[in-house]
């Protein structure tokens, strides 16, 4: 009985550089024949796209880039196949994946299940395909499907039926905390319902606001899992796959040393900014490091996704700054060896006072003259910005965007926001994780151990105006990725109060969020395209 030696490249393939992946492409087909003897290499869904290209798909001159580019690599497809995602306009427009080899298309394979859920919007795009395209190759009767195909029982029993004994299914899944198990659990029953072996392969790099994980994964017919890539690793995987035994082996795959959620959610968002960074073609970043947790957290993501000497630090001290925040932000960039400005906000901030005294004439202080100050350190950093060219970014947390716990214009300024899907909690695990790695303390552990303050005010601190962060992320947790009324929230044994005055606020700062950076998403429900509510709304 034959045996199928494969690849399956776990690679990214950036949106809209239909060239480059091409060329990705021939270069990583050329590497996986000559140098591992593989008869057939596997691509990621809409390798040369990039994946989502959403209403780049709009365009004919994009489309016809894509097709021309396909032929290409279709003309390279010679001693080695390959199975490569591309768009296939025919009047209308498919998510598509060929089968290359002997210099030309063998057969498409069109994406029949579409999903439309979350971040999601196939249906804008696509047409559905209506049968499991199942073909012969080296001797083993092989299923193509791609992606979503593989979440509904459908395609796969389709290709089964067609007489396939392995699945090879592509994919462009973006990550989440929960994803890497349930795919697992999904192919594995999928396996077993058809009793066939599946090779998964998994898009791994940063687009804007998603960060797709790589994970791909071998199951047997028996749902055995023979082989687990690593999350966010490129890596050429080397497999075969004997047809009598039926039975993969794995060549070499690497090894993921830690797969607990903070590793996995850490090097998330390190690559997350590597790649906003490097597709965006900026030098490098600068941010506001104040002391505190958040933005000593962002400092070490920055730095380990690309290195101290593109990274700039800003102090930013006002009247009610604790020498301890200057004292802890200058210790930690010490330590990472990034430069370190430092710019003190009380100049602008008198002034603007002066100038609006007359207007303010008779009324109180108030959170107006707070975000002032918050309002002076995002000009000076975007001025910063403006002038060198490095990219802000910001620093701010899920918790503090739920709540509008931030300040427009002001915290909120940059280009990126890395924690913007991190709760407060899961910010504090995340940097005990850092700093638990072997490469010494990071973060300051005095900047984990002290209460958080905007520092806007007088002794202020976070908790004198919301819940302990613990019981504001279990409601936020609740209201917002599990959808639950307030009511059940209460049920669930929260303070009512407390729950109606949280659930006020998020929905009353949903103007907020829609002027804030997009952020890496790592949760099942984040704000952006995955959790779309209307500004304007009457419902409480």
């Amino acid at each position: 009985m034959p045996t199928l030696r494969f690849a399956l490249a776990q690679f990214d393939f950036p949106v809209g550089a239909v060239a480059h992946n091409g060329a990705r492409v021939r270069e990583l087909l050329a590497q996986a024949r000559d140098a591992h003897g593989a008869q057939l290499v596997a691509f990621p869904e809409l390798t040369l796209a990039g994946y989502p290209p959403e209403d780049l798909l709009l365009r004919p001159s994009f489309l016809a880039a894509c097709e021309r580019e396909l032929a290409a690599v279709a003309a390279a497809s010679r001693g080695v196949a390959a199975y490569v995602g591309h768009p296939q306009a025919l009047g209308e427009v498919y998510n598509a994946a060929s089968l290359l080899a002997d210099g030309g298309v063998v057969l498409t394979a069109r994406k029949q299940a579409l999903p439309n859920y979350t971040v999601f919007d196939e249906k804008r795009y696509f047409r559905p395909g209506h049968d499991s395209a199942v073909s012969d190759l080296a001797g083993v009767r092989i299923g193509w499907l791609v992606c979503e195909d593989i979440w509904e029982p459908e395609p796969a029993a389709r290709a089964a039926a067609h007489g396939a004994e392995l699945l090879v299914v592509i994919n462009a899944s973006p990550f989440d905390v929960a994803k890497a198990a349930l795919r697992e659990e999904l192919l594995v029953r999928r396996a077993r319902e058809n009793s066939v072996a599946i090779a998964y392969l998994n898009l791994v790099g940063g687009q804007d606001d998603l960060v797709f994980d790589g994970g791909s994964l071998l199951v047997e017919p028996d749902g055995r899992i023979a082989a687990r890539a690593p999350a966010f690793v490129d890596a050429l995987l080397l497999a075969e796959y004997d047809a009598a035994a039926r039975r993969f082996l794995a060549h070499d795959w690497p090894v993921e040393r830690d797969a607990s959620r903070e590793a996995r959610v850490y090097a998330g968002l390190v690559r997350g900014i590597r790649d906003y960074v490097e597709k965006n073609r900026f030098p490098g970043v600068l941010l506001g490091l104040s002391g505190g947790i958040d933005s000593a957290l962002t400092l070490a993501l920055a730095v380990d996704a690309l290195g101290a000497e593109r990274v700039t630090a800003v102090r930013l001290p006002s009247r009610y700054t604790a020498e301890l925040s200057n004292d802890l932000a200058e210790r930690q960039a010490q330590t990472l060896g990034v430069s370190l400005l430092t710019m003190p906000i009380e100049p602008p901030f008198r002034a603007l006072l002066e100038v609006l005294a007359p207007a303010f004439a008779g009324r109180a202080a108030d959170v107006t003259e707070e975000n002032l100050q918050s309002r002076c350190r995002g000009t000076l950093l975007m001025a910063l910005s403006n002038k060198f060219g490095r990219m802000l970014l910001s620093t701010g947390n899920k918790s503090e965007y739920a709540v509008g716990y931030a300040t427009i214009y002001g915290d909120m300024c940059g280009g990126y926001a890395p924690l913007k899907d991190c709760y407060k909690t899961l910010v504090y695990a995340l940097a005990r994780w850092r700093n638990a790695r072997g490469d010494g303390e990071i973060i300051p552990s005095a900047v984990i151990a002290r209460a958080p303050s905007a520092e806007l005010r007088a002794n202020q601190t976070d908790q004198d105006s919301l819940p302990p962060y613990e019981v504001l992320d279990a409601i936020l947790e609740r209201f917002i990725d599990g959808e639950q009324a307030q009511a059940e929230i209460v049920a669930a044994g929260f303070d009512e109060a407390t729950v109606r005055n949280v659930a006020r606020l998020v929905l009353a700062s949903e103007f907020k969020r829609r002027q804030s950076p997009p952020g890496p998403k790592i949760s099942t429900r984040a704000f952006g395209r995955d959790r779309r509510y209307p500004i304007t709304s009457g419902w409480r």
